[in-house]
């Protein structure tokens, strides 16, 4: 199921980042963090009553005057348009209105999407008498909110999933193998959208406007269906520069987060940057197929190590994705555009790939006459019986004699041995451990 997408906007300091982490801190599940990912704190996969989603902060800019207010407000707002499925608008319910939030405010009226307005900082029962003139916005009754304090956050969340699109669950086409084409601005995403979509010739269909605004274009190729999610299809111009390369970020991730497999586009003469590698965890920590591939091969002087060298750059920078295969790529020149979508196919099939209980604990039982299971104070761990539990990304539960004998760097090891024997190529793979007693994934 397709995770909704909540988007946290409004003018610096009314407290979106307070309110963000107290609500990841508290009042929500939040996933963990994956080891080895860099990125900025701007999101969480989130969880409220069952209902999964994605909790976006688009706070933190502080600007100097009240100009760039004015413009670093309306970028917030429009990313937030594009993205989210619920905005959650907040304002200052001590200070009242300013002119930034009536900017703001006028911007996610015409959108049509479901806006919660929020009052911070109210920290007790009696109202500020000001208090009512946010109606003046025409986005429904201000719901009065302490982000410091937590009082109000459950009825704030309860607001939020009662608005969720209904449709979220419907099912897709299962044939269909959906592809995003993710990574920094300025990588030739668009380009390599358009160069397999020229080529192919066998378009269905071109659905623009969506409620996420990444262009949505079925295709077919080879006889295999395809549908290209083309992040860059936010197609205004950003008014403040700096802030390009952070809100790219948010960009990416409703779709990721629709995706079967993400193509994540490098420049092959930036190399890895920090916003590569930030992009990469997004799609790693959802879980989707991933191909790395390395656009403007041509423009670089190469030898015969040139591959390899670059190669192994992007293991040592990307250490938590070294599942991910990596293509070399020329849109330009066309160079190995189509190796991309027939690798984009073969991760599909490998994300959705089931393994045998037999074969599986077979393998299992050869690794650990291999290699011991560590051990602790005289104790060892046992490793008792393994079964896939899920696809997509493939899940595997274990039961074992004791969680805190099972060290990462053996669990690490069994996934070695999985990809060894099974392949999984392109895909992350997930583990549950599992004491007698448990009674999860049984």
């Amino acid at each position: 199921m397709k995770k909704p997408i909540v988007a946290v906007v409004g003018r610096p300091n009314v407290g979106k980042s307070t309110f963000f982490n107290k609500l990841v801190g508290k009042r929500v599940s939040i996933v963990e963090d994956t080891p080895g990912v860099t990125r900025d704190r701007i999101y969480a996969e989130a969880e409220w009553r069952n209902m999964p989603f994605v909790l976006i902060d688009t706070g933190g800019i502080e600007p100097d005057t009240t100009d760039a207010i004015l413009s670093q407000m309306r970028l917030q707002a429009e990313i937030a348009i594009d993205t989210a499925d619920v905005i959650v608008f907040m304002v200052d319910g001590r200070t009242g209105i300013t002119s930034a939030d009536r900017e703001v405010a006028a911007m996610l009226m015409r959108t049509g999407k479901k806006v919660i307005l929020l009052a911070n900082k109210i920290d007790t029962a009696r109202l500020p008498e000001d208090f009512y003139d946010f109606y003046e916005f025409g986005l429904g009754e201000p719901i009065a909110v302490s982000s410091t304090n937590m009082l109000g956050l459950g009825d704030v969340l309860d607001k939020i999933v009662e608005n969720f699109p209904k449709d979220l669950g419907e099912a897709e086409e299962e044939d269909v193998i959906k592809i995003a084409v993710i990574g920094k601005p300025n990588v030739g995403k668009s380009s390599l959208v358009n160069a397999l979509l020229g080529e192919s010739r066998v378009i269905v269909s071109e659905v623009a406007g969506t409620t996420r605004d990444a262009i949505d274009t079925p295709f077919s190729h080879n006889g295999e269906k395809y549908l290209l999610i083309d992040t860059a299809g936010i197609r205004r111009r950003s008014r403040v520069d700096e802030s390009v390369e952070h809100y790219s970020v948010i960009r990416a991730i409703s779709a990721i987060e629709r995706s079967d497999v993400c193509i994540l586009m490098v420049d092959a003469s930036a190399g890895i940057t920090e916003q590569d590698k930030k992009i990469a965890g997004i799609a790693h920590e959802a879980g989707k197929g991933i191909i790395v591939a390395v656009n403007k091969w041509d423009l670089i002087e190469k030898d015969n190590s040139s591959v390899k060298k670059f190669e192994s750059d992007i293991r040592i920078e990307l250490p938590f994705m070294n599942y991910a295969p990596i293509v070399f790529i020329s849109v330009v020149e066309r160079q190995r555009i189509f190796k991309v979508l027939e690798m984009a196919k073969h991760v599909s099939e490998q994300c959705a790939m089931r393994i045998s209980t037999g074969q599986l604990n077979g393998l299992i039982s050869d690794a650990i006459l291999m290699n011991q299971p560590p051990s602790d104070k005289g104790k060892r761990l046992k490793i008792y019986y393994a079964t896939q539990v899920g696809i997509k990304p493939p899940l595997f539960s274990i039961k074992i004699n004791d969680r805190e004998l099972m060290h990462f760097s053996y669990a690490r090891y069994l996934e070695n041995k999985i990809r060894a024997g099974f392949g999984f190529e392109g895909t992350s793979i997930k583990f549950v451990f599992r004491e007698k007693g448990d009674d999860a994934y049984e």
